[in-house]
């Protein structure tokens, strides 16, 4: 289940400020890079008891998946292992739980939640790049046995992704991932549409830019078009529309989630949120208060130590794609993988191999009646070996974009 957010306070007057002039406030800074999130909380928001308290507050805003930790550990022996020293599979699962602060506007709470959106982040050895791989909710895989929050279990099934997530939460969706990809999901995120709409806030927006006019009474968005920062409200609208934008498949629906995903990590990057605490501590809040993760991510030094490498990956190798599929054989309103091409992407994430994404594919397809398309990346018969960055044309090549490429772009 997810973490209903909490709030806390922003920061007080004067906060973030020196009073010994620019060498400390470089000093402080130069120990933010070296002690990372712990020093961030104590050095800078103030010394002694009250930047302690900040820091355990932040600290204590992340919910542990206790229970998600001893379900995977009863299946230990049937996971993949890890295959290169370094690299880490974080699979980020955006959950439409309607229980909740603030998430009952979305529609009445049932008691159970789905997996709106699952997104597969691979973060290469020495954080070369960061490859985010949808997996389409209506995607029919087998989906284990798994544990419901009563206690009682669910029988092996063949059906859509999302129901993974609601029949067994968190981990029956990562055995559910495994079992698809063979790639071991090293951690997990799950957050809420509150978490979303708090992180869009804490950054003062994020930008889009619109070929014509929205209005979608589902989605509960009204946009004009052209240039627009949206707030958390309408960032959530805009990445869960679906009938109104595009062709109404759920294709465009992930196209659009990945291209603003891009646009939020350009943001953090271009503001320098990072290397700011101002700007950093709000956000670290609504990040932390949203957040359902495995016990090892559950705290601030454990979030440090996954992500303090990836404020230096230059955008244009951040990468968002989906994986590789068609329409279901059996109903045109399901998706299946293509292959070989999508078991040629697990393989080179599994051996931490490089791909490359470009928005459009001159290559061989076949459109999909639910809007995706079956590819044919190059041929990888002179791949390059772990570790190695072949920008050459033996690097297999799939339909995404980067967070280089701006959302007006």
């Amino acid at each position: 289940m997810t973490h209903s957010a909490r709030r806390g306070g922003p920061l007080g007057p004067g906060a973030g400020s020196s009073a010994d002039g620019r060498g400390l406030a470089r000093r402080r800074r130069r120990r933010w890079a070296r002690y990372g999130a712990a020093a961030v909380a104590v050095v800078v928001l103030g010394a002694g008891a009250a930047g302690w308290a900040l820091y355990l507050k932040l600290d204590g805003n992340i919910t542990p998946d206790e229970a998600a930790a001893a379900e995977l550990a009863r299946y230990a022996k049937e996971r993949p292992t890890s295959l290169v020293k370094g690299a880490q599979n974080v699979l980020l699962i955006g959950s439409d739980s309607r229980s909740g602060d603030g998430n009952d506007a979305y529609g009445r709470d049932s008691g159970t939640e789905r997996s709106d959106t699952t997104i597969l982040l691979h973060l290469a050895a020495g954080r070369r790049s960061a490859t985010a791989v949808s997996l389409p909710r209506d995607l029919m895989v087998d989906v284990p046995g798994c544990r419901r929050p009563d206690g009682t279990r669910t029988e092996p099934m063949f059906a859509m992704f999302n129901y993974a997530f609601q029949a067994g939460g968190s981990a029956c969706t990562i055995r559910t991932v495994e079992k698809l990809t063979g790639i071991r999901v090293d951690h997990h995120v799950v957050v809420d549409f509150s978490g979303f709409k708090d992180m869009v806030d804490a950054v003062d927006g994020v930008e889009v830019c619109l070929s014509e006019p929205i209005s979608d009474e589902a989605a509960r968005l009204r946009l004009p078009a052209g240039r627009i920062t949206l707030d958390g409200e309408q960032a959530l609208g805009y990445v869960r529309a679906r009938k109104s934008l595009g062709n109404g498949s759920d294709t465009g629906r992930m196209d659009r989630q990945q291209r603003f995903l891009g646009a939020l990590v350009n943001k953090v990057q271009s503001n320098d949120v990072l290397l700011n605490p101002v700007k950093l501590y709000p956000v670290l809040d609504a990040a932390t208060s949203s957040l359902t993760t495995d016990p090892e991510l559950a705290s601030l030094r454990g979030l440090y130590e996954l992500v303090r490498g990836l404020r230096d990956i230059p955008t244009e190798h951040v990468q968002f794609l989906t994986v590789p599929r068609e329409s279901y054989v059996y109903d045109a309103n399901r998706d299946q993988l293509v292959e070989p091409e999508a078991q040629r992407l697990f393989e080179r994430l599994r051996t931490d191999r490089p791909v490359a994404v470009v928005r459009e594919l001159r290559t061989t397809s076949t459109p999909s009646e639910s809007g995706g398309h079956g590819t044919s990346p190059p041929p990888t018969a002179n791949d390059a070996a772990p570790g190695a960055i072949s920008p050459g044309p033996v690097t297999p090549t799939f339909r995404g974009n980067t967070a280089a490429e701006h959302a007006c772009g």
